[in-house]
């Protein structure tokens, strides 16, 4: 596949997309979001790719839109802008399989948003990472105002919204913003690591574990919760996936 604004690669069950503009810092246009949704379904699709990694290009991992594309919309472009930009940051909340950030540089405003709608985040130490949309009078999107309460609380999530202050790998890392800050030249080793050991597991049981936490996030009720727990526990203890992964567990033991 050729893209214009990404870079694609797909290696040992792990599949990579690259935002690939550098000269304005991965700044987000209508032609890179075409090609991220075309990647994106190539690994929704393709049975051999378990885990996608997403990261930037050059200095930034992305600065968010780019203001050029912007300019000149009416309001009645610019609202339907948004439902795109949010229904893309539905996919990649709801995408079946597990998603990580690997955050290399500058990551804000829907650059940030990109980044917090993934499963887990791994940010350089010296990256930049926030929400300038109060300091430019805009606001945020792709779910960001629940997202982000929910990883470092509501009074910190007002306190970086409010200030638009940027934070750095580390400082998201004290605060729960990321999982994991590392040197820039560990980062996508970092990323690489977690995603292998995340694909030696069973996708069928990922699946499923990542479709109750997202109910559980969006409120139903523990009973219902507790339900779906059960279904999902018998639909995977049933498979001969399952039965293959007893068998070679009875056998480590034995060595």
């Amino acid at each position: 596949m050729e893209f214009e604004c990404i870079i694609y690669e797909k290696e040992e069950g792990i599949a990579t997309i690259k935002l690939n503009r550098p000269k304005v810092l991965n700044a987000m246009n209508k032609q890179l979001w075409i090609d991220f949704q075309v990647a994106l379904e190539d690994v929704k699709n393709d049975p051999e790719v378990k885990v996608l990694i997403i990261t930037g290009e050059g200095r930034a991992f992305s600065t968010g839109a780019d203001l050029k594309d912007s300019k000149d919309r009416t309001i009645e472009q610019y609202r339907d802008y948004l439902v795109e930009l949010q229904e893309t940051s539905r996919k990649i909340i709801r995408f079946e399989k597990p998603t990580i950030a690997a955050i290399n540089g500058y990551a804000l405003g829907s650059g940030y948003e990109l980044a917090l709608a993934c499963d887990i985040r791994i940010a350089a130490e010296e990256a930049k990472i926030g929400s300038p949309e109060a300091r430019v009078t805009s606001s945020v999107t792709g779910g960001a105002m629940r997202l982000v309460q929910d990883l470092i609380g509501p009074g910190k999530a007002r306190e970086l919204l409010f200030t638009s202050e940027y934070i750095d790998g580390k400082e998201a890392e004290r605060i729960g913003l990321v999982n994991k800050a590392v040197p820039l030249d560990a980062l996508m080793n970092e990323a690489r690591g977690i995603a292998k050991k995340i694909s030696e597991n069973s996708s069928f049981s990922i699946k499923l574990i990542k479709k109750g936490l997202n109910m559980a996030r969006d409120g139903v009720s523990l009973d219902a919760l507790m339900d779906f727990e059960i279904e999902a526990c018998l639909a995977c203890v049933f498979t001969k996936e399952r039965q293959e992964s007893l068998k070679e567990f009875e056998e480590r033991k034995k060595e």
